[in-house]
């Protein structure tokens, strides 16, 4: 059987005694699990849990000012792409829609109810074409963002990468030297 070995808050187990032994799929049983918290001393000095949103990621990304105000309701708050989330609802899909027939309209019936309605419903569908291109534009600018986004998580996590490389190559070498952990 291997030794083990106590240090301040952490304990390191030789290779035979590790409970983290892991299944043919690669995730660590119940029983492991329990094993671990069972050798953990209650005094550890753990992190506390992130929110992942609010972690903010440096992203060198300014948006053109003619976009952003395209992209932004008249007289309320400037559109933000760091912030704004769009649901699934919408961002699904909008199915086509075919066009119904124009009815044709004899002069003679054209008369000043006729003309109020079509007032009415040319403004409604202006309402409803700028409502569709302001959300077109914050989608637009929204997915540019997060394509920088995560271009610079990418970059991140190769530099995390690299890093721990160095730091399991100097493990490594104090191991070689002084025997494992």
């Amino acid at each position: 059987m291997g030794q083990t070995q106590l240090y301040p808050f952490k304990l390191f187990l030789t290779l035979s005694e590790s409970p983290f032994q892991t299944s043919a799929i690669g995730h660590f049983s119940a029983q492991n699990l329990s094993m671990t918290r069972q050798l953990l001393p209650a005094n550890r000095n753990t992190p506390s849990p992130i929110d992942p949103d609010t972690i903010q990621v440096p992203v060198g990304y300014e948006p053109d000012p003619a976009d952003l105000a395209l992209s932004s309701i008249p007289g309320q708050e400037m559109f933000d792409p760091r912030k704004r989330k769009f649901s699934e609802e919408e961002l699904k899909p909008q199915p086509m829609i075919k066009k119904a027939r124009k009815v044709f309209i004899p002069d003679d019936l054209k008369d000043d109810k006729y003309w109020a309605r079509r007032r009415k419903n040319n403004m409604a569908a202006k309402r409803s074409r700028d409502a569709r291109r302001l959300k077109e534009n914050q989608i637009a600018i929204r997915a540019s963002f997060l394509e920088k986004e995560n271009s610079a998580l990418r970059q991140e996590v190769a530099d995390l990468r690299k890093e721990l490389g160095k730091c399991k190559n100097i493990l490594a070498k104090y191991e070689a030297r002084h025997g494992p952990l």
